[in-house]
Order: structure tokens, then sequence, then C-alpha cells
């Protein structure tokens, strides 16, 4: 068991309720990632499932959840002959935090039919950079669970040259030596900064409504990060993340909407 995999592992107690302890080494200067909490949620959902992997996630963020034990409850929906509906909600002290619709398959690896090429080239990974690391005050733990290796004109905005348009590009990896799987691709989907940061926008982002597909299972190695946005307006905008992994497949969609950051 990778240090991932007990951070988010999930302990059935009852018929409809899991224990889990929310990991402070996910934390984004205080908030806990929601890429993070949706894979704990998962680990719940998909042990209670009649399928393996779960193919699409919506969760809606209520409230910040705390490090600390926390609960996540199973609402069994409907289940099919290929698919498994489930309402799942994170709670903490009696209040619910996080509430989820889950739909659960079998994906069996098979050759696409049809399949669109990624939107961006990105350079070889020698020429891509990281951030500096926080400073330890700085509340920002989850940069030392994963290595983003960045665009660099996607992070110009680190020295005052934001490239005017909301997108954000990396490589991923877990620092702990682990293959991507469903779980891993939670937290990867929403990895990387807001991209309303390269559109000159500063401050913690919070995410009110988040859905992501899982749409083939990843093969070992890194994987590649493509995000981007459409619009920001009234205080609101929407980010889009494709996950390649490192055959050059698409292996996980994600859209989501949040508040322009704060601060």
């Amino acid at each position: 068991m990778t240090k991932f995999d007990e951070a988010t592992q999930a302990i059935r107690v009852d018929e409809n309720t899991y224990d889990v302890c929310l990991d402070p080494g996910y934390s984004i200067g205080g908030p806990l990632n929601g890429g993070y909490l949706m894979a704990v949620v998962l680990r719940a959902v998909v042990d209670d499932s009649p399928f393996e992997h779960p193919v699409s996630t919506t969760s809606q963020f209520h409230k910040a959840p705390a490090p600390g034990p926390a609960q996540v409850r199973v609402e069994r929906l409907k289940a099919g002959r290929t698919a498994a509906f489930t309402r799942a909600t994170l709670v903490q002290d009696g209040v619910a935090q996080i509430e989820s619709l889950v739909t659960t398959a079998t994906l069996h690896g098979a050759e696409p039919v049809y399949a669109d090429p990624p939107g961006h080239r990105m350079p070889p990974a020698e020429q891509c950079v990281k951030l500096p690391d926080p400073k330890p005050e700085s509340g920002m733990t989850l940069n030392a669970q994963m290595e983003l290796l960045f665009d660099p004109p996607t992070i110009g905005w680190l020295g005052g040259e934001p490239t005017g348009r909301p997108e954000a590009r990396a490589y991923f990896r877990m620092t702990e030596p682990q293959d991507p799987d469903p779980f891993v691709l939670a937290l990867a989907i929403d990895a990387l900064p807001p991209v309303v940061f390269s559109a000159g926008m500063r401050g913690w982002a919070p995410t009110v409504d988040l859905t992501w597909h899982l749409r083939a299972l990843p093969a070992p190695g890194p994987l590649t990060l493509i995000g981007s946005g459409r619009l920001i307006a009234d205080g609101w905008f929407d980010e889009d993340v494709e996950a390649w992994d490192a055959t050059g497949r698409l292996v996980a969609q994600s859209r989501q909407l949040a508040r322009v950051g704060r601060g």
C-alpha cells in the first residue's frame, strides 16, 4: 500500500457507511485538494459497487472539510447489467461536506473506435520546469505528494508574465513510485494551478462543482495534463482538463466551475 493508497483508504463500518481519515498532506494552503477528496469518496463507492471503475463522477463542494476523521455515506440508487449509480456524501462532524453522484462500470481496455489527438503538443519533459518549493508556513503540503513539470509559458504568471489566457499544462506523476489508476486520476485532474492564474488572476479559487469521466485505464508512466478555460465572468470561471497517459491515450476528462481567486 502506497502513502496515497493509505491516505485515501475507506473502511466499511456498516451497510452504508465508511470511515475515512482525511490526510493533511493534501492541503493547498489550508483547504484539502478537491481531487484528493474525490479519491477518498470513490474508494468507498467502488468498494460498495458490483463494478470495478468510477466512470463518471459529479461532486458539489458544499464546505471545505478539515484533516482528520470523517465518513462517507453511500446510497445505492440503481444497478444494472453494465453500470451502477450511487449517491455518496462526505460527512464530517455530522455535516455534509461534499455530495457526489457516481456511475461505476467495468472497463476492459478495448481499442478506441475514434480518438482525437491532444489539442496541444507538450514540449519534451527536459524543457519543462517545476514550480519553486513552497515555504513551510504556506501550508501547501500537496506539492510534496506529486511531481509536476510545467510547459513554461503556462506558469509565466509566477514571474508577473501571464499569457492572458486561462491555461495550464504539465506532466504529472506521484512522488512515491506508483502507476496511475482511477484514484490517482481523480487527484490528477484537479492537480494543476487554477487556469485563471495564467489569465492574470491570483488567490484561492474554490471549486463549486466538478465532473470528471474515466475514459480508459491508464498505462504505467507519467500523465500529461492539459487545462483550459472558456469564460471568466461575474467572478466565476470554468476549467476543462484532459489527462493523457504515457502511450498517448486520453484516459480522463473533467470540467469544473469555480470562483475567481480571492486575495
